[in-house]
């Protein structure tokens, strides 16, 4: 029997901005997150109307925290990508060849 590779799907994030601004507003007020996960729910793609995993939950925080801490860092890389998308820093070959 010939071995296939399953596709790789690309994941989008089950959190959105609205969902984490909710998860921080009411941590702030002292709920944990285990407490206000089932009051969450998916927005839009396959698993709408689901709650959100804790996991997906934790992850989403863990980005945000990081976005605060490191803001520069946040920014060049920002900066980078947009460069990369121009096509600025993208590795060419000589016009000249090789002999």
């Amino acid at each position: 029997m010939p071995i296939t590779l399953r596709r790789l799907s690309v994941c989008r994030p089950v959190t959105t901005d609205d969902m984490l601004h909710t998860v921080l507003r009411r941590r702030a007020g002292g709920e944990s997150v285990e407490a206000l996960h089932p009051d969450l729910f998916i927005p839009t793609g396959k698993r709408t109307g689901h709650n959100p995993s804790l996991a997906s939950i934790y992850r989403a925080l863990a980005e945000q925290d990081k976005a605060e801490s490191y803001p520069e860092a946040v920014a060049a890389a920002h900066t980078g990508f947009d460069a990369f998308q121009a096509g600025d820093d993208i590795p060419r070959p000589s016009p000249e060849g090789h002999s």
